[in-house]
């Protein structure tokens, strides 16, 4: 059973996911329409590199596997991307599909990533994903098991929004 000090991180954790300020985006680019056989660009919203203020740790994962703490590491991630989750179904045709490793520290710190399977067609995507990665650091410590690598998919819309495999709510 959490304790009560667990209990409190997570929620803040989560409140402080809910309560930053919108992050500008970054306008989309959109082809011409003499651009025979190209469908649309789609341009993540625009990151910082840093946040602007610290966040609150995140509570210490009690997985014991690398496929439990992988539905950590994916609620850590909407936590600190609520506004670009894909709300609901997703549609049937995605505009990318990629499956990352990533590999956190004993501080919840991300040491690497590997792609398994990259969307190579959007190297955009590509590298907003791992730019998402690296910023929602760190990760709940996996005090269990001093360090680990796990794996998730990641689903990516056409509008720049995105749900994880882990945590996905289907496909129409």
């Amino acid at each position: 059973m959490p304790t009560k000090s667990t209990l409190m991180a997570t929620l803040l954790a989560l409140l402080a996911g809910c309560a930053s300020s919108p992050m500008p985006t970054a306008p989309s680019s959109v082809p011409s329409s003499s651009a025979a056989g190209s469908g649309p660009i789609v341009t993540a919203p625009a990151m910082p590199l840093t946040p602007s203020k610290p966040l609150p740790p995140s509570p210490p994962s009690r997985a014991t596997s690398a496929k439990d703490y992988r539905r950590d590491a994916a609620s850590h991630l909407y936590a600190h991307n609520a506004n670009r989750i894909f709300k609901g179904q997703l549609p049937p045709m995605l505009y990318a599909i990629g499956v990352l490793e990533v590999e956190v520290d004993r501080n919840g710190r991300v040491l690497a990533t590997h792609w398994l399977r990259a969307p190579k067609h959007v190297p955009d995507v590509i590298a907003e994903i791992e730019r998402t990665v690296r910023q929602a650091a760190p990760y709940p410590v996996p005090s269990r098991m001093g360090r680990v690598t796990y794996t998730d998919t990641w689903l990516w819309d056409e509008s720049g929004k995105f749900q994880l495999d882990t945590l996905t709510e289907g496909q129409l």
